[in-house]
């Protein structure tokens, strides 16, 4: 056949394959991240997936806060809303100053891109292929996997969310971490906001003797 003919038809049947674009990128910080001094100021996201048994998949959505290392949320569904989970975690912890997360669908969709202009959260979002750059979310998603997911096999979604509750429970609570100075997320915590007076929802100040004691409860 002739090559001109054919190539006529080729574009008349429009059959060309489109060629593909890289994906658009969130609009987010990229600038240098500080160090996260006091609780609240850099909260760390990333999901992490698993099966129940060999069939169907869930998610669980980690948050932590690098701070204290604290784990504040490891919640697992098949289906995640990220924007409403940080809803309900500001109204624990109180809003974070800044958020990081890696360029994942989840974290560039716009429920997420307008939960952080409605709350003038500084979302940062480190460079593809860089999961260093977030560091602290990766090394908790490491432990996660290699203390509890690769040794448990998950029957129901609520098997999952007992197991991962008792993981998380231990991980705050009784587990020394030795960059905490052998402390506990949850004491290191309960330390710095002693010290800082920065906890959420915080018990106003009056004259009364009962309230002579200056540190703040944690809303929980």
């Amino acid at each position: 056949m002739n090559h001109k003919k054919l190539y006529r038809l080729y574009t008349e049947e429009m059959l060309g394959v489109r060629r593909r674009r890289g994906r658009k990128r969130a609009r987010g910080s990229r600038t240098p991240m500080p160090v996260a001094l006091r609780p609240g100021e850099r909260w760390s996201l990333d999901f992490v997936s698993d099966t129940f048994g060999a069939s169907r998949k869930f998610r669980m959505l980690a948050v932590n806060d690098d701070c204290c290392r604290e784990n504040l949320c490891l919640m697992a569904d098949t289906s995640i809303s990220g924007a409403r989970e940080l809803d309900a975690l500001v109204r624990i912890y109180g809003k974070p100053a800044s958020i990081v997360s890696d360029n994942g669908t989840e974290f560039t969709s716009r429920a997420i891109l307008k939960w952080a202009g409605d709350n003038a959260v500084d979302w940062h979002y480190i460079d593809p292929g860089k999961p260093q750059q977030n560091g602290f979310i990766e090394s908790f998603n490491g432990s996660l996997r290699d203390e509890l997911l690769n040794e448990e096999i998950f029957d129901t979604l609520d098997d999952a969310r007992r197991k991962l509750a008792l993981w998380r429970y231990d991980y705050n609570n009784v587990r020394p971490h030795s960059s905490l100075g052998n402390q506990t997320p949850a004491e290191a915590r309960r330390a710095l906001e002693k010290f800082e007076g920065s906890a959420h929802d915080a018990l106003a100040q009056t004259d009364d003797e009962e309230y002579e004691t200056p540190t703040r409860k944690l809303s929980l």
